[in-house]
Formats: C-alpha cells, sequence, structure tokens
C-alpha cells in the first residue's frame, strides 16, 4: 500500500486478549508495525526500539501497534518478557499483512520464501495511509518512523519538537 490509500478495517486481539477494531481509531493518528516472530533478533530489537520511543508517540495522541502471526499467548509471554509498552496484535492467517503488502515472497538467507515483509504505516486521523515504509530493516527503523510522524507536526513548536 501507499500514500493516501485508505488503510483496510481491521479487528485483531491484543496480548492483552482486548479486541483492536480499527473503526476505535477513527479520528486517531496511528502506527501499525508487522514484524515476522516473537523472540528473534531483529524482531525483538524493533519492539523494543518502538517501546523505547513510545512516551513520545503517546505525547502525540499515536498510539503504536506490532502485527505479527504469533498467537495472543505468545505476545503475552513477549511483552511481559521485554516490558513491552506498545500493543502486540495476533494476526495468525497474516490476513492484514497480505492485504497491505507486508506479507508475500521475500528473499531469507539467499532463498526465496514466503513470510512476512517488515513494513510500518502511519495512518492518518482521517483512515488513510500518510506514510508507508516497506521492506525496512530493524535497526534503527522505530526512529526514523518517529521522524517521519514528526513531520506531520511540522507547524507544531511543541509536539514537532524531537526532543519533546
Amino acid at each position: 500500500m501507499e500514500k493516501g490509500e485508505s488503510f483496510p478495517h481491521f479487528a485483531l486481539q491484543a496480548e492483552n486478549g482486548e479486541t483492536i477494531d480499527s473503526d476505535m481509531l477513527k479520528g486517531l493518528r496511528y502506527i501499525v508495525f508487522f514484524y515476522a516472530r516473537d523472540n528473534t533478533p531483529g524482531c525483538t530489537k524493533e519492539c523494543v526500539d518502538f517501546t523505547e520511543l513510545y512516551p513520545k508517540f503517546a505525547l502525540r495522541n499515536i498510539p503504536v501497534f506490532g502485527v505479527s502471526g504469533d498467537s495472543v499467548a505468545s505476545h503475552q509471554k513477549f511483552s511481559e518478557k521485554y516490558g513491552m509498552k506498545i500493543k502486540l496484535l495476533s494476526d495468525p492467517d497474516h490476513a492484514l499483512a497480505k492485504q497491505v503488502g507486508a506479507y508475500g515472497e521475500k528473499k531469507n538467507y539467499g532463498k526465496i520464501v514466503q513470510g512476512t515483509i517488515r513494513s510500518t504505516f502511519l495512518i492518518g486521523k482521517d483512515g488513510k495511509i500518510e506514510e508507508a515504509w516497506m521492506n525496512v530493516k530493524a535497526t534503527g527503523h522505530a526512529a526514523r518512523v518517529f521522524e517521519g510522524t514528526l513531520s506531520h507536526f511540522k507547524n507544531d513548536p511543541v509536539y514537532g519538537n524531537p526532543d519533546f
């Protein structure tokens, strides 16, 4: 998916059993990032990095959701183990990931396989994609997403300040 397109509706279970329905998010700007698996090095790094930036997103009223095919129980253990502040959503059949182009053919250690393509979307208050980062590396990605998000606050002296 690309900037300007409407992000598809979803209703997925979070690590605490709560169902997150995108209809509840109307009128909010929010982040959805797709990662392959709980407790793998790159995915753990990405989730921990988003958790470290969580206060900065929260001050701007921007919820952050990590999505993978892992079960709710796996997400709960993963979240507790690393003290995650972000919501982890279970997409067991990868339906949402497939809809947004975050699941499909990719190269893994030189072989072509089917799997999650690490991708992140900033969804605007109107439900349209404001930013899309596709097929990214975990290291430094959360910080790049935060910087990209700040561009939508450029005329705001407080929320546009990266130190706030």
